[in-house]
């Protein structure tokens, strides 16, 4: 794999993200105790031999926008290869706050660090700070843009559970502005994949998205309910309705309510159902289906350690 930069899923063919799925794989399978080579250990970071992979090399840690997983998975991740992190911490106790730009801010940090992870609400700002560094820049979601790293484990945790190749699969929720949505579709299209998009007309796809899957040859199913395509799914990727895209509670309520899926709801699906979620969840998956086997979403988030070892391993 070869990338001076994590910007898009679009960037990634096939054989990019079968590389860092096996390399996810394997760093999983070493700390099982499993290693690659067939001996044992007790599956400790030193033990499996990945402690010292990354000795000394800082992550730069620039979040603009809240996050749990994301940031703190990207910490435990390097902090396994044996670096650690510079955090810029709070926009409100930065310069940011000062009305320091992006551009001057991701210049000084790159002095800093070796690589930076950004997460920003403008679409585009990654890219654009790729163009000020010479140091590798991560998108950790940009607007409503991209979101390329959890596209990777979204993958890596699809390939555990129902496998990459025919595969149908079911995206249901906010998908005009879920930057998970918009990535995931995206790569989806380098596997033999079916992909039925469920949400209102008014968070439908946007066009820009609806192009890159038509110019990669993907059919895009689309439908306003879950009921008619559920029975087909292999995988149900369900993501937040966002209340604050919403003027009217009402409105959002209805919307909500509409698009949560309960015990109830599974019956009619298949018993191999695996449903995803990058969360948080708000009121989109009842928590009594955190107990069948049709719950990957907890796998899902803790996929983002191996997946983001993996990531670092390959780019730094």
């Amino acid at each position: 794999m070869q990338h001076d930069h994590v910007l898009t899923a679009k960037q990634f063919s096939r054989a990019d993200i079968e590389t860092v799925l096996d390399r996810a794989a394997a760093f999983d399978a070493r700390r099982e105790g499993v290693p690659p080579d067939g001996s044992e250990h007790d599956g400790s970071d030193a033990e499996a031999g990945v402690s010292d992979r990354h000795a000394e090399t800082l992550l730069g840690l620039l979040f603009f926008e809240p996050s749990t997983r994301t940031r703190m998975s990207f910490e435990t991740a390097i902090k396994r290869l044996g670096g650690d992190v510079v955090d810029m911490g709070s926009v409100e106790s930065s310069s940011v706050k000062k009305g320091e730009t992006l551009a001057d801010t991701v210049r000084v940090i790159e002095g800093y660090a070796d690589a930076l992870v950004l997460r920003h609400p403008s679409q585009g700002a990654a890219k654009m700070a790729s163009e000020y560094v010479d140091v590798p820049v991560i998108n950790a979601g940009d607007g409503a843009g991209h979101h390329p790293t959890q596209t990777l484990l979204d993958l890596y945790t699809i390939r555990e559970h129902a496998g990459l190749d025919d595969l149908t699969i079911g995206i249901m929720g906010d998908l005009k502005y879920g930057r998970t949505v918009h990535s995931l579709a995206q790569a989806l299209t380098r596997f033999d994949a079916t992909q039925h998009f469920v949400s209102p007309e008014s968070l439908a796809l946007p066009p820009d998205v609806r192009y890159d899957l038509d110019e990669a040859g993907t059919s895009v199913h689309s439908h306003t309910d879950l009921e008619s395509v559920l029975p087909d799914l292999d995988v149900l990727y369900v993501t937040r309705i966002q209340r604050e895209r919403f003027p009217d509670e009402n409105e959002y309520r209805a919307i909500a309510d509409a698009y949560g899926i309960d015990l109830e709801t599974l019956e009619r699906a298949k018993d191999e159902l695996s449903i995803m979620h990058p969360l948080p969840r708000v009121d989109e998956i009842d928590p009594a289906i955190d107990d069948t086997d049709h719950a990957a979403y907890f796998d899902q988030a803790h996929s983002g350690i191996p997946v983001r070892m993996a990531l670092l391993d390959l780019l730094l």
